[in-house]
């Protein structure tokens, strides 16, 4: 069975103050050959960078890694802006950019902004619809004229620039059969891994969903949220009582994603702290220099084996 490219990345939670370890750290992955980077998106904040716009800064300075935000505060980004932002970005980079799509979540901060404010019901239905007005917004072709409950348009020319990927972040029943139906990836909620009561009950909802609206389910890639430590010698247990991941020594970590990859069919790793914020440069270091390159490999072999003699 061919498996889809496996994704490697790092997270960032970055305010103003953090940019010059940002630009170091995004510089840094990108030397090593990480796939992705990805910055949070909550504008409400004043103290963070805005997503896009670091994005925008980071792919200008970097050569091959690609930009996500995870994920973007869609009621503050209405879908038209967001399919112009995002066909720019993909234009300026060569196609370095990925959506992330989050119905929203911290509604009085949103509300707090002057948007007006949805409930759940309606916020995945705008959530669903501002994938569709993006993809139909970019690819080129004729005038667009669309008439949905969230969103207008009235012949609007698309980009001429193909569809970033759409990955959602999407929790609730109804978010993820949206995901299923009309997204290309899912980053699943809380940090939650292969292994977790979230995701075996959360990713058949998206499958069926899929498969109900005449997709393969694995056109949808699961990409991690993944934190935890990089230590110097094995531990114990990599595990806690609960089950989550700790981290643990490079061959744990190699061990464990091979794994993930092989037998759960997890398509992509974003490394954040063991608190869920950014991780330090050291770490990093070792995520890029010593970890992705060891999983790589174990799934390169892997692949070979498989080729029939």
């Amino acid at each position: 069975m061919n498996r889809p490219e496996v994704i490697f990345g790092f997270g960032a939670h970055s305010s103003i103050d953090d940019r010059p370890q940002l630009l170091r750290m995004a510089q840094q992955a990108d030397n090593d050959g990480l796939d992705i980077f990805s910055l949070s998106d909550h504008p409400y904040i004043g103290e963070r960078l805005d997503a896009y716009a670091a994005i925008a800064f980071i792919l200008g300075g970097t050569q091959r890694i690609s930009g996500l935000a995870n994920v973007t505060n869609l009621p503050t980004r209405p879908a038209p802006m967001l399919a112009r932002t995002v066909t720019s970005l993909s234009a300026l980079s060569g196609g370095r950019i990925v959506v992330g799509m989050g119905a929203g979540g911290l509604w009085d901060r949103i509300a707090a902004m002057g948007v007006p404010r949805l409930s759940p019901g309606e916020a995945v239905e705008a959530f669903e619809e501002a994938i569709t007005v993006i993809r139909k917004l970019s690819g080129g072709g004729n005038a667009i004229t669309h008439r949905g409950r969230h969103y207008q348009l009235d012949r609007i020319e698309p980009a001429p620039v193909a569809a970033p990927p759409v990955w959602t972040g999407s929790v609730g029943g109804k978010s993820l059969a949206a995901t299923g139906r009309v997204a290309d990836g899912w980053i699943p909620g809380h940090a939650a891994d292969w292994l977790s009561a979230r995701y075996r009950h959360s990713r058949p909802i998206i499958d069926e969903a899929a498969a109900a609206a005449g997709r393969q389910p694995r056109e949808v890639r699961t990409v991690f949220n993944f934190p935890g430590r990089i230590t110097d010698r094995p531990l114990l247990a990599t595990r806690d009582n609960e089950g989550r991941w700790i981290g643990g020594s490079v061959d744990q970590w190699v061990e464990e994603l091979t794994g993930a990859v092989l037998d759960h069919d997890a398509s992509g790793f974003i490394l954040f702290s063991p608190e869920g914020g950014t991780q330090d440069l050291d770490s990093l270091q070792r995520w890029g220099g010593e970890i992705v390159p060891a999983v790589r490999a174990a799934l390169a072999k892997e692949g070979l084996s498989r080729i029939p003699t």
